[in-house]
């Protein structure tokens, strides 16, 4: 065949595979595998406290109040600054005390004068009784006299002392040093008719007290550590208090008195916390947080927060292990600051994904980055869950 004839065959077969290969589909290129953040499980040991929301009261909070009638003639403080013992507050008009005073003081004159006269008649007539020269009716007369004039010496004497009692009363002293709050009464007000009028109230408030509540779960993990302690004085120490500013409070308290019975209505037991107080900052009445050292986990296996899933009360994490995502149900514990405790479900080596949750399941193949695993601010600053 010439070979001019053979070419233009070529050049068709040639067209034809340029042709067939254009219409062919690319072969697809598999996509990379998810990228997620992990973390290594945490091993050491922690700290766990309560912490318990409460509200500050005076260490000694006295009500003044007025204990005998009368018109007030002034107010003798200036109201929340603070006090000595013994220090006058109010001053209630004493004329009318004063005048019952001197009548008290001349019955008991009167009083004295009879029993004298009696005591002279006893005097007299016990001789004369030997000589017959008065009866024995006579003399026993005198002396059921001489006994009834005593009596009645007794009595004012105690009316009298009543009477100087009630006229002391229209001086009202501060029985405490401490915190006076603001006068319920003004000068020209009639107190103590009927009842003894509340004036004012005065709280001592260094140390002061910080009073919570403890749930009965919480009481029941701490006295079954130790029940030999049920009823004991109380000795835990080294107690911090958070104000409503954010602040610590700078001086460490101790445990207190503790209610002898749950509260029926909140399901709580009460405690009192003592707190120096040598600056006056705290005062009754001022909510804050108190935290306590319960118990130390030795050991303890943490997670970021973040890495734990939630639904239903069920805590989730997934563990990476050769690239290969597992979800794992665990318990959890405590929290320490971005941390948390896991109590079961995890060992020590392993490593869980902290960031990308969303975008995994069960089984899948992932690319690793190292996740900075964040630290407690506070050494062992940890707090139970509230769940």
């Amino acid at each position: 065949m010439p070979a001019n004839r053979g070419r233009p065959i070529a050049a068709a077969v040639i067209a034809a595979a340029a042709l067939t290969a254009a219409c062919e589909k690319p072969a697809a290129i598999a996509a990379p595998p998810t990228e997620v953040y992990v973390a290594d499980v945490l091993q050491k040991d922690v700290p766990v406290y309560l912490d318990l929301v409460g509200q500050t009261q005076g260490f000694r909070d006295v009500d003044i109040r007025a204990r005998v009638e009368g018109f007030l003639d002034s107010v003798n403080f200036r109201e929340g600054s603070f006090v000595r013992t013994g220090d006058l507050l109010y001053q209630i008009d004493p004329k009318p005390l004063e005048a019952l005073l001197a009548a008290a003081k001349a019955d008991q004159a009167t009083a004295q004068a009879r029993l004298e006269k009696a005591n002279n008649d006893v005097t007299r007539y016990t001789p004369l009784v030997v000589k017959q020269a008065v009866s024995q009716q006579e003399l026993d007369n005198a002396r059921a006299a001489q006994e009834a004039a005593r009596s009645q010496v007794d009595a004012a004497k105690a009316a009298v002392e009543k009477a100087a009692l009630d006229l002391s009363y229209t001086r009202v002293t501060s029985p405490i040093g401490g915190l006076v709050g603001t006068t319920q009464v003004k000068p020209g007000n009639l107190v103590g008719r009927g009842e003894s009028t509340l004036l004012t109230t005065v709280s001592q408030i260094d140390p002061i007290i910080f009073r919570v509540g403890v749930t009965e779960a919480d009481y029941l993990r701490v006295i079954k550590r130790d029940p030999g302690r049920a009823g004991a004085a109380p000795r835990a120490g080294g107690i911090e208090l958070t104000l409503a500013d954010g602040t610590t409070h700078p001086q460490t308290g101790h445990l207190g008195p503790v209610e002898r019975a749950v509260n029926a209505a909140t399901g709580t037991l009460g405690i009192q916390l003592l707190f120096p107080n040598p600056d006056s900052v705290l005062r009754p009445g001022q909510y804050g947080r108190a935290r306590l050292l319960l118990d130390t986990k030795a050991g303890a296996l943490l997670v970021p927060q973040r890495a734990v899933q939630e639904l239903q009360n069920q805590h989730s994490v997934a563990v990476v292990s050769g690239n290969k995502v597992a979800f794992r149900s665990v318990k959890v514990g405590p929290r320490v600051d971005a941390l948390w405790v896991i109590e079961e479900g995890l060992e020590p080596g392993d490593q869980v994904v902290g960031e990308g949750l969303q975008a995994i399941r069960d089984g899948m193949t992932v690319r690793t980055k190292p996740m900075p695993v964040p630290t407690s601010g506070r050494s062992g600053d940890a707090a139970p869950d509230a769940r």
